[in-house]
């Protein structure tokens, strides 16, 4: 426990302060999002707006206390944090309810609780302390093999509880590992494997397939002097061939099947304006009809007379656009830009191993989570029910994200004193 007097000594404020920024328009825009005729400007903790006061009050509490306790808490407790979550995980399987076709929450009376928003600080301290042991050398095999354990693991689990969003959070952790001396190849390899997922949902797999042959068969021409070469490229291209005639097994069996409509929708091969195609419609509406400046606070059309379903939780970046507008937006990118780039910074003046991963991991979590957030709500990513940090609505989320973020700012306060 840190002495009263130093609590906030050596606390980054320019990152603290973003935070509060980010949470408080978020909490205005979740009160516009609920707001009607009949509402008054009083907290009312039966509405959403009101639950959220209360959620960001406690999560205030809560980062006050990370920030007062010593960082050897963290750092040793790290494999049962992760332990914990993982039999958390587990035991939602067997136990936890269902909510929008997702078994991802503890279900107590009128009290949830979703595990797999703390799954995130929990991994990456797991995965920050793995490299941080002395004895680890990041070209070994068996440490690769165990730091994608530690990932692989939670994102296995959490897709057995067809929350694909939070799981795809989890592909984030590829950029820490590349920071990490992880060969730019494996970033290569899950690209093309993005772009064969999505060219075999568009075009024929046998056409597909012998596209793909006439281009080893050219590449290898252009290399049949580098033996080690062909090999690899002959390996990939047997592999790719049985990707692609794996895709619509995948996609029809695997996905959930409004995950699977979406996706259809998304690439133009179905339209759905009533169903699956209904939220991302009502989006772009909401979105553009704001224009440069917005239509003001409390102003949105689309989002008083509820048009977009999860206004509040998933799609409150709607009501940012359409109450905003185009500057309200840029400038709401911009702050929340600036609080990852300014942890990328404090991440890079990290002198131990374990708050620099650590710190990456924040950093990456909270960028994959604002990407396919956005990506979502404009079309360019399929509707997979992701919140926007540290803005929509959710106790758990803001909780979440709360710990992600205040624990590494505890570890930077103590940067001077973790010398590995």
């Amino acid at each position: 426990m840190r002495k009263a007097k130093n609590i906030f000594a050596n606390i980054d404020t320019a990152s603290v302060f973003l935070y509060i920024l980010l949470i408080s328009f978020g909490w205005l825009n979740i009160y516009a999002s609920q707001y009607n005729d009949d509402t008054n400007f009083v907290i009312d903790f039966s509405s959403r707006y009101g639950k959220q006061l209360f959620f960001i009050c406690f999560s205030l509490l809560i980062a006050f206390l990370i920030l007062i306790i010593d960082w050897k808490f963290f750092y040793s407790l790290s494999y049962i944090f992760y332990g914990i979550i993982v039999t958390s995980l587990i035991l939602l399987l067997i136990i936890g309810g269902v909510t929008s076709g997702a078994t991802s929450w503890f279900e107590i009376g009128n009290f949830k609780f979703q595990p797999s928003e703390f799954a995130k600080f929990a991994t990456a301290l797991a995965l920050a302390k793995y490299f941080n042991m002395q004895h680890i050398k990041n070209k070994k095999f068996q440490t690769k093999f165990i730091s994608y354990l530690i990932i692989i693991i939670p994102f296995l689990l959490i897709i057995l509880q067809n929350d694909t969003g939070t799981a795809l959070v989890y592909s984030s952790f590829i950029l820490v590992l590349y920071r990490e001396g992880l060969s730019a190849n494996i970033l290569i390899f899950f690209l093309i494997i993005g772009i064969l997922f999505i060219l075999t949902l568009l075009i024929d797999k046998i056409i597909l397939s012998i596209i793909f042959t006439v281009l080893t068969i050219a590449i290898v021409f252009f290399l049949r002097k580098n033996k080690k070469d062909i090999i690899m490229i002959l390996l990939g291209w047997i592999l790719s061939l049985f990707f692609i005639f794996s895709v619509n097994y995948i996609f029809n069996n695997v996905l959930p099947p409004h995950q699977s409509k979406r996706i259809n929708v998304l690439l133009g091969k179905d339209f759905d304006p009533y169903g699956a195609g209904y939220n991302l419609i009502q989006s772009k509406i909401a979105i553009g009809s704001g224009g440069f400046s917005g239509k003001g606070f409390l102003n949105g059309t689309q989002t008083r007379f509820d048009f977009v379903p999860e206004q509040s939780t998933d799609f409150i970046f709607c009501t940012i656009g359409e109450e905003w507008g185009f500057i309200g937006s840029f400038l709401f990118i911009m702050t929340f830009m600036g609080l990852v780039i300014r942890l990328i910074f404090l991440s890079e003046r990290q002198r131990s191993n374990f708050s620099r991963i650590y710190g990456y991991s924040v950093a990456c979590i909270l960028f994959a989570h604002f990407v396919i957030n956005l990506g979502m709500t404009i079309g360019l990513i399929p509707v997979i029910g992701i919140p926007l940090p540290f803005v929509s609505y959710g106790g758990s989320s803001l909780l979440g994200f709360t710990i992600l973020l205040f624990i590494f700012l505890n570890l930077d306060s103590y940067r001077l004193q973790i010398l590995r």
